[in-house]
């Protein structure tokens, strides 16, 4: 079968958009939430464990790799809170022009790292 039709384009082809990216890291940033909230529950454990296990968890969230992938995930949680924000607010119909979703979108980019660097100095 040799028709002539053409094939529709890949993702290869297409230039990325802030709002396209926006999308796309939402989605990311939901399921690295979904994964980091078992690490809840584990914490908890370890402070209802006693003194022992208190003070090995406050070892372990002293190491620097560790406060790297906290401050990452402060990012996570403030970047997926603000966009959910901005996309409620669209479900209402607001700020759905080009112009709009763009101002948004940097919007909750520079939030989420403002937010983030913060954070990282007020609990350090």
């Amino acid at each position: 079968m040799n028709t002539k039709r053409p094939l529709s384009p890949h993702l290869q082809i297409y230039k990325p958009q802030l709002t396209s990216v926006l999308s796309i890291s939402h989605r990311i940033t939901g399921v690295i939430l979904s994964i980091f909230s078992i690490l809840i529950p584990i914490f908890l454990l370890f402070l209802s464990l006693g003194a022992d296990y208190y003070n090995l968890l406050l070892r372990i969230m002293d190491n620097f790799f560790i406060k790297v992938i906290l401050a990452g995930t402060i990012f996570v949680v403030v970047y997926h809170l603000s966009n959910g924000i901005r996309h409620l607010f669209w479900d209402l119909g607001l700020g759905l022009s080009l112009r709009n979703s763009y101002i948004s979108g940097y919007l909750v980019i520079l939030i989420s790292v403002v937010i983030t660097i913060i954070s990282v100095f007020y609990l350090n």
